[in-house]
């Protein structure tokens, strides 16, 4: 999504970098590229020149750091500025009472139904035992989605089709919170296609009975200034305590991300980063300003990897692998291990310096080949997995064939799986060789 401004920035900073001191006209010169950069991604003009007017006071009549270059230490005044920007620290979701309510509000197309669904499964993997209420009485495709979502989710869906009144839907789904011991409940609400008085009558009507602990507005970061302006509305209506913004992966220019907590005071809690459930993180506002700056997001990297990589399993590849025992149908684990990372482009671009290494990479190539490779380890027979050695001329066609292959294609993936299991075995040899040394040593 800020692409085009990470871009625009770290054109920037090559020419900070390069700076034998600060000065006011090469702090302005620098400035202007970077207020221009905040502009062309949809940022909101106000919070734009505040920005900058900020970044320059401070940078002006900056005292040098020796050990540190004059432009390194405007670029960190500029990051340390952008995290102030999003929100300064991490806005946690807080819920309290039994049981505890979330009011997801917003426009018609939004992401409310599938970011209820997002937030009962992060809420369930932190202990909580959510269900999920359909409170969109006008679109009965609504209820059928989230009737889906809870499936997939494996939490349960109150919906009472029929039923028009908001409030006696409400009030029966709080008895059967209590009933079932639920200790969250999650209500989709109506939206329309622009913000209408009855509409915003209804959601009141609806705060003031469940006394919700959260009501977060979701938007569709797309919107750009469209977005800051609704959320000012929703707010004035209803005292949003947070923002979740949808379709971060998307290539809207970002503006809404940088405008709306400087705009409406709320912080962003969450965004949506994929339509899979499990695309939903909490917003970190410094993580996200070192990923616009293009100095990655190893933190939010690692936790996705824990989330995506089964340890036990990892760890039993690490033996075979140092043993020499590593065959197709682990080679077929790792590439799905991968997989759950999500795209090769986002992983690479949360290392710091990343987005700029990939530029002209062809990462799609790339991940069409992972594509390939599975397909043709998944032609396979299990005997043929573990012993690729058999595999002859008439097998290789049969392979090639079910899995949309040429022949030359999966003579190439077997022989670098063949040259993988070669470093591999003289690996664990020189591992088992520096073992004898050091326990040698030791023993003198």
């Amino acid at each position: 999504m800020f692409d085009s401004l990470s871009g625009k920035l770290q054109n920037v900073f090559r020419n900070l970098r390069g700076l034998g001191k600060i000065s006011e006209e090469n702090v302005a010169e620098a400035l202007r590229e970077v207020r221009l950069a905040l502009l062309e991604a949809d940022v909101n003009f106000k919070v734009a020149r505040d920005f900058i007017e900020r970044v320059k006071s401070k940078s002006i009549g900056q005292e040098v750091i020796q050990s540190i270059q004059p432009g390194q230490q405007i670029i960190k005044i500029i990051h340390d500025e952008l995290v102030a920007l999003l929100g300064s620290a991490h806005a946690g979701i807080y819920l309290s009472g039994n049981p505890s309510c979330v009011l997801m509000v917003g426009l018609h197309g939004s992401g409310k139904t599938t970011s209820s669904g997002k937030l009962g499964r992060l809420l369930h993997k932190q202990g909580r035992t959510p269900l999920l209420v359909a409170a969109d009485v006008y679109r009965p495709a609504a209820m059928d989605q989230l009737e889906k979502l809870g499936q997939q989710v494996q939490l349960p869906v109150f919906v009472r089709r029929g039923e028009k009144d908001v409030l006696k839907i409400a009030r029966e789904a709080l008895e059967q919170a209590r009933a079932t011991n639920r200790n969250t409940l999650i209500f989709d609400t109506a939206g329309r296609l622009q913000i209408d008085e009855p509409l915003v009558q209804e959601l009141v009507r609806l705060r003031d009975l469940v006394k919700p602990q959260e009501t977060l507005l979701v938007l569709d970061a797309a919107t750009g200034q469209e977005a800051v302006n609704v959320a000012t509305h929703f707010d004035q209506a209803l005292n949003i305590t947070g923002c979740i913004l949808t379709k971060l992966d998307g290539d809207a220019r970002g503006g809404a991300a940088l405008s709306m907590k400087a705009v409406t005071g709320k912080p962003i809690k969450f965004v949506g980063v994929g339509e899979k459930l499990e695309d939903f993180e909490p917003f970190h506002p410094e993580r996200m300003a070192s990923r616009i700056l293009g100095m990655g997001d190893v933190v939010s990297l690692v936790e996705k990897a824990a989330e995506a990589v089964d340890m036990d399993e990892a760890l039993r590849l690490e033996e075979k692998m140092r043993k020499g025992q590593f065959t197709l149908v682990d080679f077929l684990d790792q590439l799905r291990q991968m997989k759950k990372l999500g795209p090769l482009e986002s992983i690479v671009k949360m290392l710091p310096g990343g987005a700029e290494a990939i530029k002209g990479a062809d990462l799609a190539r790339q991940e069409k080949e992972f594509r390939h490779m599975e397909a043709m380890i998944c032609g396979m027979t299990p005997q043929e997995r573990l012993n690729p050695h058999i595999l002859n001329a008439r097998r290789r066609q049969r392979i090639a064939k079910g899995s949309g292959v040429t022949v030359a294609e999966l003579n190439t993936m077997l022989n670098k799986f063949a040259q993988m299991q070669q470093m591999m075995k003289k690996m664990g040899k020189f591992q088992k060789m520096m073992a004898r040394m050091g326990g040698g040593m030791f023993g003198r």
